[in-house]
C-alpha cells in the first residue's frame, strides 16, 4: 500500500482509541497542529507533533513517513533514520523517504553492499539516484569496473548523459586516473554536462593534477571572469604560482554518494518545489558535513520556504576562517531583510564590510539594502567604496553605476545621476533596466525626448513582458502627445502589472486624454486602492484624488504644466 492511500485512515486510526475523550481531543489536537506545522514546513513543530502521535501509535505508517520528512528537512538524520527504519519494517508499506534515509545510513556506515542490495530489491529512491547511487557502491564495494558500467548504462538513458559522465570523470579522479577523468571533460559528451562552479573546479583541480595549469586558469578566466571570491581568488593565485592543486572535490565513495544527492539538488533548484530539493541536499550535507555547497543550497532553500530562522542558523554555522564564509553572511543578512529584522541585516554586512571589505560584493549589498530603506545618501557611500575596488573589467560594475544612479537620482542630484546611468549604458549599452531607468527619468523631466522614446523602445523590444517597461513606453508617448498610440502600450502594462498604483494611474492619464473619462475615474480608483506605504512617491494619493474631484486638465493647469512636451530641449 503507497503512503498517499494513508492519510485518510490515519486520523480515523488515531482517534479510535477508546482511552477517553481527554485523551481522543489531545490526539487530535496534535495531528491537527501537525498538519499545520507541515503545511506551513515548520519543521521544528511538526517534528515535535507527529513524534507525540507516534506515542500512541507507533506503526502508523503516515505518521512515520511524515516524521522522517520533518527529520530530514531538519538536517537531522541521526533521529530520521530509526523512524525510517521502523517504516521500513511495516508490510505493504513503500516510502521513498525512509529509503533514501537508510541509504544514506549504509552509505555513512561504508555498508555499499547494502546499498546494492536494497536498490537492487527495488526499495530505491527514483532512477537517476539509483543508478549513480549504485555506480558509486560498487565503487565503495571495490569494483571499479562495475562502477564505471554502471555511470555507461546511466549515460544512454535521455536526459541522464551530463549526469552520469559528470559522476565517471569523479569517479575516476577519485582513484587517481585524472587522464581518464579529463578526457571526458574534454569530449564532445561534455556538452551534456552544463557544468556548474564544483564542476569547474574539479575540472581544474584535475588539470593541475595534469600539470596544466594554464588549462585551468584559462577555464577559470572564461567561466568566472574578473570578479572572484576569496575561494576562485586563491585558486587563481595558486594556478599562477605553478602549484598542483590537490583533487579534494570527491575523495571517497561516500563523498561521491553524497555528490549526487547535492548535484540532484542543485539541478532541482528553479524547477521542483523547493521543500523537496531540501531533501537531497540535508542529505548530502549528513554523508559529508564539510559539504559547505550543500549547506549554502540548503540555506537557501529555506529562505525560499519563509524558514528565515532555520536558514540563519544554516547560514551561521559556516566556520569564520572558511573560503565561503562571505557568501554565508551575505545569505544570512538576506535572511535576516526577509524576516524584516532590518537593522540586524544592516549590523551583519557593515561587520562584513570590515573583515571582507576587499570584496565589492558586500559593499553593495549593503548599498542596496540601504536604497531598499530610501536611505540614498548611505547608500550612495556604500556604492563608492565597490566602485573604488572595481578595475575596468568587472562584470557588475554597471550595476553599481546604475544603483547609485538611482540614488542621485532621488536625492535630486540629476547631473551626477545622469553621469551614472550613462556610465552603465556605456559598459552595458543595451542593458533594458537602465535604458529604462534613464528614459523614463528624462521623459519625467521633459528633456531629450526623442532620446528617451528611443532608449525605452529598445528595453520594450528585450523585455516585452516588463510591465515597468512597457509602462515607460506609453508614458513618454504620452508626454509627446501621441495619446492613441499610448493606449496599447499603457492597457498592456496594466495586464502585465495589474495592482500596480503607478500604471493605473498612468493609464487613467492616457484614458482620459483620449476621451474616455469614465474608465480614467475608474483607473485613479484603482490606483488608489493599491497605494500603500511602501509605495513609490510618483504614486501620490492627493494628486489622484483631486483629478478625481476635478478632471486632469484642470489639475494640470492648477499645476502650471501641459501634459505634451513637443519639443526636445535636451
Amino acid at each position: 500500500m503507497r503512503l498517499s492511500l494513508l492519510k485518510s485512515l490515519a486520523v480515523a486510526s488515531l482517534l479510535s482509541l477508546s482511552a477517553g475523550a481527554t485523551f481522543a481531543q489531545g490526539i487530535a489536537g496534535n495531528y491537527l497542529a501537525g498538519r499545520a506545522a507541515a503545511t506551513e514546513n515548520d519543521y521544528e513543530a511538526a517534528s515535535l507533533y507527529y513524534s507525540r502521535l507516534l506515542v500512541a501509535n507507533p506503526s502508523n505508517a503516515f505518521l512515520l513517513e511524515n516524521l522522517v520528512l520533518a527529520n530530514l528537512s531538519l538536517g537531522h538524520l541521526d533521529k530520521a533514520i530509526p523512524v525510517a527504519a521502523r517504516l521500513d519494517g511495516l508490510e505493504g508499506v513503500e516510502s521513498q523517504l525512509a529509503n533514501m534515509a537508510l541509504v544514506a545510513d549504509h552509505a555513512a556506515k561504508g555498508e555499499f553492499d547494502a546499498i546494492i542490495a536494497r536498490i537492487k530489491d527495488d526499495r530505491g529512491i527514483g532512477p537517476l539516484v539509483d543508478g549513480l547511487v549504485l555506480a558509486w557502491a560498487a565503487l565503495g564495494a571495490g569494483d571499479m569496473t562495475a562502477a564505471v558500467a554502471g555511470f555507461d548504462a546511466l549515460a544512454q538513458e535521455p536526459g541522464l548523459e551530463g549526469f552520469a559522465l559528470y559522476h565517471k570523470a569523479l569517479a575516476l579522479a577519485s582513484i587517481g586516473d585524472f587522464e581518464s577523468a579529463e578526457s571526458i571533460y574534454a569530449s564532445d559528451g561534455a556538452l551534456a554536462m552544463q557544468l556548474t562552479r564544483r564542476g569547474a573546479v574539479s575540472q581544474i583541480q584535475i588539470l593541475s593534477q595534469l600539470g596544466r595549469n594554464a588549462d585551468g586558469l584559462e577555464i577559470l578566466d572564461a567561466l568566472f571572469g574578473q570578479d572572484l571570491d576569496p575561494e576562485l581568488r586563491q585558486l587563481r593565485a595558486d594556478l599562477t604560482a605553478g602549484k598542483r592543486l590537490a583533487f579534494q572535490h570527491v575523495t571517497s565513495a561516500q563523498d561521491g554518494v553524497a555528490e549526487v544527492f547535492y548535484s540532484i539538488a542543485d539541478a532541482l533548484r528553479g524547477e521542483a518545489d523547493p521543500d523537496y530539493a531540501l531533501l537531497y541536499t540535508r542529505t548530502a550535507q549528513y554523508l559529508r558535513p564539510a559539504h559547505v555547497d550543500a549547506l549554502l543550497l540548503s540555506a537557501e532553500l529555506l529562505e525560499q520556504l519563509g524558514q528565515y530562522d532555520l536558514a540563519t542558523r544554516a547560514y551561521q554555522s559556516v566556520p569564520a576562517d572558511h573560503v565561503s564564509f562571505h557568501a554565508a553572511e551575505l545569505g544570512r543578512a538576506e535572511a535576516l531583510r526577509q524576516s524584516g529584522r532590518i537593522e540586524a541585516s544592516i549590523e551583519v554586512l557593515t561587520q562584513l564590510s570590515r573583515t571582507h571589505g576587499d570584496l565589492p560584493v558586500v559593499h553593495n549589498t549593503l548599498g542596496d539594502i540601504y536604497r531598499q530603506q530610501q536611505n540614498y545618501t548611505r547608500a550612495i557611500e556604500a556604492y563608492d567604496h565597490a566602485l573604488a575596488l572595481m578595475n575596468g573589467q568587472s562584470d557588475s560594475k554597471w550595476f553599481t553605476l546604475y544603483a547609485r544612479a538611482i540614488g542621485h537620482e532621488r536625492l535630486g542630484d540629476w547631473d551626477r545621476a545622469e553621469a551614472d546611468f550613462r556610465a552603465a549604458l556605456d559598459l552595458n549599452p543595451d542593458q533594458p533596466q537602465v535604458l529604462n531607468y534613464l528614459g523614463y527619468s528624462l521623459v519625467e523631466k521633459r528633456i531629450k525626448l526623442d532620446e528617451a522614446l528611443d532608449m525605452i523602445e529598445r528595453a520594450v523590444e528585450a523585455r516585452p513582458d516588463s510591465g515597468y517597461i512597457v509602462d515607460s513606453l506609453g508614458w513618454v508617448l504620452y508626454r509627446l502627445g501621441r495619446f492613441e498610440e499610448a493606449v496599447g502600450h499603457m492597457e498592456r502594462a496594466a495586464e502585465l502589472m495589474p495592482v500596480d498604483p503607478i500604471v493605473n494611474d498612468h493609464l487613467g492619464d492616457v484614458y482620459w486624454k483620449v476621451g474616455r473619462k469614465t474608465e480614467a475615474r475608474f483607473q485613479w480608483h484603482r490606483a488608489l486602492s493599491f497605494i500603500t506605504e511602501d509605495s513609490a512617491p510618483e504614486a501620490d494619493p492627493d494628486r489622484i484624488r483631486q483629478k478625481l474631484d476635478i478632471g486632469l486638465d484642470a489639475v494640470l493647469d492648477i499645476e502650471g504644466q501641459d501634459s505634451v512636451q513637443v519639443a526636445n530641449d535636451g
